[in-house]
């Protein structure tokens, strides 16, 4: 494994975890103007539908999907201009 990789991985581990406080916290604010409530449904929830919880399911993986990836690419990005050395 590159020296690279491995300086990379806490890097890597505390993108991760920025990107799920800000998909978190996009998924809520999306919720409110597509779901008019404050908070999503929960799977368990029993007075929720299964189509509202599959939709908002569907949403929260999405929109976690493209802050992960947005967030991972612009670490790499950071560490390539800085290091010279492409970490994936």
């Amino acid at each position: 494994m590159k020296a690279s990789k491995i300086a990379y991985k806490p890097v890597g581990m505390v993108l991760g975890t920025v990107s799920g406080m800000i998909a978190g916290a996009a998924f809520k604010q999306a919720w409110k103007v597509i779901g008019h409530q404050d908070d999503a449904p929960d799977a368990t929830d029993q007075d929720r539908s299964w189509r509202e919880i599959l939709i908002a399911a569907a949403l929260q993986g999405a929109i976690f999907a493209v802050v992960k990836a947005a967030v991972d690419r612009s670490g790499a990005t950071a560490t390539y201009r800085l290091t010279g050395t492409w970490p994936g």
